[in-house]
């Protein structure tokens, strides 16, 4: 009296089982086996999906090109402005933010903080205190 649940498989022609990943199958069958559809898929929707997400990709890159050329042609034109480059120098965190050498004076960064440091005299970066 026990119900056995029906187990869907699908056998491997080339490879071994091992050797196929995800993506390997298409998606209907992945669906199938995963028992989220009923039927098995025909070779006739596969190819319809198939095709119907080559022309998503296709729509998806020409559309993505006009926006790229609209941009270049807005930025030329100057209604809008182009983005700003930003360079980084360091963290607020860092000892020695923005700086290259150590100084003679103290510095206080975010949770840290650095004592000056001693210079002998006449060197460059010297203080006249």
């Amino acid at each position: 009296g026990q119900i056995i649940p029906e187990r869907r498989f699908v056998e491997a022609i080339n490879r071994e089982a091992y050797q196929y990943e995800m993506g390997d199958f298409p998606t209907e069958w992945e669906a199938w086996i995963r028992k989220r559809r009923k039927d098995p898929p025909t070779i006739e929707e596969i190819l319809k999906n198939e095709n119907y997400r080559e022309e998503m990709k296709q729509k998806i890159k020409d559309v993505s090109e006009k926006d790229k050329l609209l941009q270049a042609k807005e930025y030329k034109e100057g209604l809008v402005a182009e983005p700003a480059v930003t360079q980084v120098k360091g963290h607020a965190s860092a000892p020695y933010y923005g700086k290259k050498e150590p100084s003679q004076d103290p510095t206080s960064t975010a949770n840290t903080f650095q004592p000056g440091s001693w210079m002998p005299p006449g060197s460059g970066s010297s203080h006249n205190k």
